[in-house]
């Protein structure tokens, strides 16, 4: 395959030396210092940001690098950085305040953009001080939340703009892609939606996010000037330059927690060094309301079950001093504490993420060390085993292994054998329990149809079937020439190397095409079925070209 698989399930195919699962942020250690207030060795400051939680990378000339976790989108800047480390050498403790100043200018979103990107909010940041270094950590804070928040701008995407260069109120909507021209950053001359997508360098990395929608998102101001072509490039009249004192900043997606959250570390970010938020109010069709909404988050601790957890057994009042250094507001109330956390933090869910911080604020080389009272010792099972045969077996073949996600979306062109929904799910585009691996392989093939061909890719996983977990093996090819003989013929090599009596009879899916499917049995019970995908599945996801696919059960080939 020509290039990466791009990411629907949370995923990006790439060499396995090189497949990244952390962003890193790299930063002067005179500016980091100059920020916290106070003079630090580059040691001293890896040794503390080390116990914060992100792993140092090493110096690379004067410049510090630290490798971040997805979940502390604060922490994808140098300012979000900076607040922490305060907090835990005690220079500044409790919560952050962050004023709101309530303003005039409204962003108004269309009910067009509910099948696109549906979600869109904006704040503005007034005297905002753009000198080249602090620019350039803007830029870096927007593209590593794109990255890794925004799951590569397919959640989240965030557009910031010289606020004085247009006119509100600002509009969020869909358009037909012919019929709006404007000037995107890094071109010259105007191009229609289309043409951005085919001729511009973002465009051809994400138009995959857009392209198979009948209209593309675009927020404009009062006058009709373009600001963005969301989630690909903002247009020119908006960039921003050292002169520019006052921001527009625009989030939209796909998930609108994740959408506040993107909305809240900008702004944040920004008053850190010293800009102030005013709010937008945004106008749609379920009602208005003002962003950024920094209200603080509140939780209860137990202080009896957080020292359990934690190891440790502080008094009610010394916790709460714990939690004051990492940035939340604590107050001991009895046998427990009544705290209040930032909006920036999307890592607190519960109390549990709590405990962390207590940890954390107190220090983890400070934490008693004890051995454990069993040891142990683990070994692979006979089924994992026989899964990393499987998977050599398979790229042997010229099949490139893929993970995803055991969630998936409530509706799928492939019809799935058995439904199991989610009754609470953190998102509504994942809100069931998968019963098959193929529509995954579909769908990413779907995502990668500007790709050269042939595409043949294969995933090992759990599924839920009849309320029980079941491993399975499945496979896909794509290519103009892909038929059942072709799946055929690997079913036939796949099982000859497992070793495995085995049988081929006409089957019917309703998923593949009728006479060129067919199920596979071992010892008289169907373990499995191959064939053809149907043109109407085949079509559901987009795609031009046949697809052979099979789907194996685990533990039937052991």
């Amino acid at each position: 395959m020509a290039g990466p698989i791009l990411p629907r399930y949370n995923l990006i195919i790439r060499p396995a030396a090189s497949r990244p699962s952390v962003t890193v942020v790299e930063f002067e250690t005179e500016e980091f210092c100059d920020l916290v207030g106070t003079k630090l060795s580059p040691e001293e400051v890896e040794a503390k940001v080390s116990m914060m939680g992100a792993a140092p990378e090493g110096l690379q000339g004067t410049r510090q690098r630290f490798d971040i976790n997805p979940n502390r989108a604060d922490w994808l800047s140098i300012e979000g950085l900076v607040r922490s480390f305060r907090g835990v050498l005690g220079l500044e403790t409790g919560l952050p305040s962050y004023p709101v100043i309530p303003g005039s200018v409204r962003f108004v979103v269309d009910e067009s953009v509910k099948g696109v990107r549906p979600f869109g909010i904006g704040a503005i940041v007034r005297d905002v001080d753009l000198t080249e270094r602090s620019l350039k950590s803007l830029i870096e804070l927007q593209e590593n939340l794109h990255l890794t928040h925004g799951r590569r701008r397919r959640k989240v995407a965030i557009g910031i703009h010289d606020a004085d260069a247009v006119t509100p109120p600002f509009a969020y909507k869909a358009v037909p892609p012919e019929s709006v021209r404007f000037t995107p950053l890094g071109l010259a001359g105007t191009m229609d939606l289309g043409e951005i997508l085919a001729r511009h360098e973002k465009g051809r990395e994400f138009g995959h996010l857009v392209a198979d929608k009948p209209r593309f998102p675009v927020i404009t101001d009062a006058k009709g000037v373009v600001l963005s072509f969301p989630p690909i490039i903002n247009g020119i009249t908006t960039q921003l330059t050292p002169s520019t004192r006052n921001l527009f900043v625009d989030v939209t997606g796909t998930d609108e927690e994740a959408v506040e959250v993107g909305l809240n570390v900008m702004c944040t970010a920004l008053a850190d060094r010293g800009a102030r938020i005013e709010s937008v109010e945004v106008v749609a069709a379920e009602g208005s309301r003002r962003t950024p909404d920094l209200e603080p988050r509140r939780y209860t601790l137990d202080v009896l079950a957080a020292n359990e957890l934690a190891g440790l057994s502080l008094p009610g009042a010394a916790m709460a001093e714990c939690l004051e250094k990492m940035r939340h507001e604590a107050e001991p109330d009895g046998g427990v504490i009544r705290v209040r956390t930032p909006r920036f933090r999307s890592d607190i869910m519960n109390a549990v993420d709590l405990v962390e911080d207590v940890a954390i604020g107190f220090g983890y080389e400070r934490v008693p060390m004890t051995l454990p009272r069993l040891q142990t010792s683990g070994s692979a099972t006979r089924t994992s085993e026989f899964s990393d045969g499987l998977r050599t077996v398979l790229v042997g073949y010229g099949y490139q292994e893929v993970m995803s996600l055991t969630v998936a979306p409530p509706e799928e062109p492939y019809e799935s054998p058995s439904r199991t929904t989610i009754i609470n799910p953190v998102t509504v585009e994942n809100s069931r329990i998968r019963s098959s691996l193929l529509p995954s392989l579909l769908a990413l093939f779907a995502l990668n149809k500007h790709h050269d061909l042939p595409q043949r890719i294969f995933e090992i996983g759990e599924v839920v079937r009849a309320v029980k977990n079941v491993r399975l093996v499945a496979g896909a090819s794509l290519h103009a020439r892909a038929s059942f003989t072709e799946g055929k013929s690997l079913v036939q090599g796949l099982m000859r190397d497992v070793g495995k009596p085995f049988e081929i009879e006409p089957a019917e899916d309703p998923n593949f095409i009728d006479g060129r499917c067919a199920s596979v049995r071992i010892a008289g019970a169907v373990a499995g079925i191959f064939g053809e995908m149907h043109p109407r599945v085949v079509a559901g996801y987009g795609l031009g070209h046949p697809i052979v696919a099979f789907e194996l059960a685990v533990p039937a080939l052991l």
